[in-house]
């Protein structure tokens, strides 16, 4: 596999190849289809996913049917982090939102790689870091700001990671996302076609206008994207390639470096 722009996983590319050589051939590539359960609440952890491409959301399942959102991961992170602390069941369920594909290991040999590799170590504390952000600025999100501009925040998390202006989502699963209910959905839904910030909506497809979207959404999502450019942008992590960007959505190198 290469990394190329575009579609790399960022945690991989920083590592060295010598430490890339400790997750050996079980780091395989596998399609990342829409809707796919990567790991699910209360099962241990099988496999960790680095996803060069798409997005995956991480749900909460309350005991009363609700769900809710608590965060995305795309090409700037990984699915699975926690079980460098040992076999345990998995917190979330990890939901593939946008298609995509990934790099998969088993969680065991990646727990052993994470012993014995600094660098390994380096680049998933920035990884946890990232997202404690993302969790602690997503739950005062949650208390604070209105529904709408909770939405908008989510449209546009997700459409940092697949840059695409057409997001490949239904009302319900925004619904789902949001915890609320499909009508309070359709309802901000028509909100902001009004507004101009969704061009359009159709079964399966939201096409999104960003900057407008930018304007209704609270400042979490720049917040958010703010805080991980300062944790990606730490010196102790170093790109195989001199190629940087200011993006840590986006992958830093061009390597032709196999996975």
């Amino acid at each position: 596999m290469r990394l190329s722009s575009g579609t790399g996983n960022r945690l991989l590319a920083t590592l060295p190849a010598a430490d890339l050589e400790l997750l050996g051939a079980e780091l395989e590539t596998v399609a990342l289809d829409q809707d796919a359960v990567l790991a699910r609440a209360g099962e241990e952890v099988d496999y960790v996913f680095f996803p060069h491409s798409g997005a995956i959301l991480l749900m909460i399942d309350m005991a009363d049917g609700h769900t809710v959102a608590t965060g995305v991961v795309g090409r700037e992170g990984m699915v699975g982090s926690l079980s460098v602390l040992g076999p345990s069941p998995s917190g979330i369920t990890a939901v593939v939102a946008a298609a995509g594909t990934a790099s998969r290991l088993p969680a065991a040999r990646f727990h052993a790689a994470f012993g014995r590799s600094p660098a390994i170590r380096r680049v998933i504390q920035r990884h946890i870091a990232a997202m404690l952000v993302q969790f602690q600025l997503g739950s005062a999100c949650n208390a604070l700001h209105p529904v709408e501009a909770r939405m908008a925040r989510w449209l546009l998390q997700l459409r940092d990671r697949i840059d695409s202006d057409i997001l490949p989502l239904t009302q319900q699963a925004l619904s789902q996302i949001l915890g609320v209910r499909r009508t309070t959905v359709t309802l901000l839904m028509r909100n902001l076609r009004a507004r101009g910030a969704i061009r359009s909506d159709q079964r399966g497809r939201i096409e999104i206008d960003r900057s407008r979207l930018s304007a209704v959404a609270c400042e979490c999502h720049h917040v958010m994207r703010l805080e991980a450019e300062r944790i990606f942008a730490d010196d102790k992590i170093r790109p195989r390639a001199a190629a940087r960007t200011d993006d840590p959505f986006m992958p830093e190198t061009e390597a032709d470096d196999a996975v």
